[in-house]
């Protein structure tokens, strides 16, 4: 089983994965992570991508869409992947539909966890003051900023992926017992 979690920060897109990784035994495959993974192996596309981010630049899609190839094809996604956050953009969508078919492998199911907006700046917020290790990004204006690019971003990936039949929206505002019953419905 593929899948692709979408919601803005503070959606609970990790917490949900967890519990899918628990209960089906799929590998959860974060971008961000695999970027410092391939920087820190020192290979040559760690190489490239180090020289690229330390220039401040954002990697390319090509880049990218390299290292999720190399990543899905590992034994430890056999049973399935959950890509949390990726594709950003409609073009990664498409490539990653490319990537997929090349290697027989299609997404089965896009979740999307939906949230009020003004409610989710108040979990945050409260998540930074119950924390005493507060996260970078618990702040209100980096939220703010967040939310817009992933509202500017995202809105063509979701729209490409419900003109694909793949997109399922389920009300994230719920309690985690809740939103995760619900992913397990669209998922069984």
């Amino acid at each position: 089983m593929n899948l692709i979690l979408f919601g803005p920060p503070g959606a609970g897109k990790g917490t949900q994965a967890k519990i899918l990784i628990e209960r089906f035994n799929i590998v959860q495959i974060s971008t961000g992570d695999m970027l410092r993974e391939e920087v820190k192996s020192g290979s040559d596309l760690g190489k490239l991508a180090k020289e690229i981010m330390d220039k401040g630049n954002l990697v390319s899609d090509e880049i990218i869409m390299s290292m999720i190839k190399k990543r899905i094809t590992k034994p430890d996604c056999e049973n399935g992947f959950i890509l949390d956050g990726f594709p950003r953009t409609y073009n990664q969508a498409v490539n990653l539909d490319t990537i997929l078919n090349s290697l027989n492998l299609k997404i089965d199911k896009v979740i999307e966890i939906n949230v009020d907006e003004k409610l989710l700046f108040q979990r945050i917020l409260n998540r930074a003051s119950e924390n005493q290790s507060t996260r970078d990004d618990d702040n209100s204006e980096i939220l703010k900023n967040r939310i817009i690019v992933y509202k500017k971003d995202t809105l063509p990936v979701l729209e490409y992926y419900r003109k694909l039949n793949k997109l399922y929206t389920i009300d994230g505002m719920q309690n985690i017992e809740e939103v995760s019953k619900n992913i397990l419905k669209i998922i069984s």
